[in-house]
């Protein structure tokens, strides 16, 4: 990928990859849209790496923005008694497992079953129908983070693995899945973006290092785009959290929208052009 391309692209995954949005569907689609000849080399060897790196970089913009939850987690490991940021972190581990169990085993698989254009067109119309009758079957829920059990935590990290074909949403899905486990929705963003940090660090440290022995100037190329990555993902996830915050009911109906247009034109262009 050359200089306009990382740049084009590392924008799209930095917003969507926090947006309800799928960015493993605009990964698949944006080369698509924007009629990329891409070396089919890059595409078989290198390209999840290189993606994994700009996904880094929304990672570092997720510890920077909720770098407070984090510290506080972690100091709870050393303090006395039940303190609510322990409660937090035993419960994102309780999410984290799921999706980081099933994304060893079936990732490549699932990757390579739903990697086409029409595949990840199709399953976001389905992502936004997912979005829009989801919340407004949960209603308004009432409880914070720390009012989860373990239990629910888990289910909630089940439906993130979903993520794991295109056109799902990471966040999307387990947003969703919080507000049926009765969160409220700037809680169920929030613990949606918490779960997501380990998700993506852990596939970064799997797949960063291959970039090493990849393709001239990749490795230059792609921290260029983590670095463009993470500055527009923090300005996603501030936008995300403020909207959540000021609209407890019909959050999702934007996203929802916004993926059955997308995915519609794009199967338009696919049958029709």
């Amino acid at each position: 990928m050359d200089f306009i391309q990382t740049v084009i692209f590392a924008i799209i995954q930095g917003i969507t990859e926090l947006f309800p949005i799928s960015s493993v569907a605009h990964g698949v689609l944006t080369p698509y849209v924007f009629h990329w000849q891409l070396d089919p080399e890059f595409l078989k060897e290198h390209f999840l790496p290189y993606v994994v790196m700009l996904h880094l970089g929304t990672a570092v913009a997720l510890l920077l923005f909720f770098g407070r939850d984090w510290l506080g987690m972690l100091r709870s490991l050393f303090a006395g008694g039940g303190t609510r940021s322990r409660k937090v972190l035993w419960l994102v581990v309780a999410g984290t497992i799921p999706a980081a169990v099933i994304g060893l085993l079936l990732e490549k698989t699932l990757r390579h079953l739903f990697s086409s254009v029409t595949s990840a067109a199709i399953f976001l119309i389905v992502n936004g129908i997912l979005l829009y009758f989801g919340e407004k079957a949960a209603g308004k829920g009432s409880k914070e983070i720390e009012d989860l059990k373990l239990g629910q935590a888990f289910v909630i990290g089940l439906f993130q693995s979903l993520a794991l074909v295109p056109g799902f949403s990471r966040s999307g899905s387990s947003i969703t899945a919080g507000f049926w486990m009765g969160l409220k929705h700037e809680a169920s963003a929030r613990f949606s973006l918490l779960l997501a940090t380990p998700i993506i660090v852990g596939a970064s440290i799997l797949e960063v290092p291959k970039l090493k022995t990849g393709m001239q100037g990749l490795l230059g190329m792609s921290i260029v785009g983590g670095i463009l990555s993470g500055v527009f993902a923090l300005i996603a996830v501030w936008v995300m959290m403020k909207w959540f915050k000021k609209h407890e009911f019909q959050a999702m109906r934007p996203f929802a929208y916004y993926c059955w247009i997308v995915g519609a034109l794009v199967l338009l262009s696919i049958y029709m052009f």
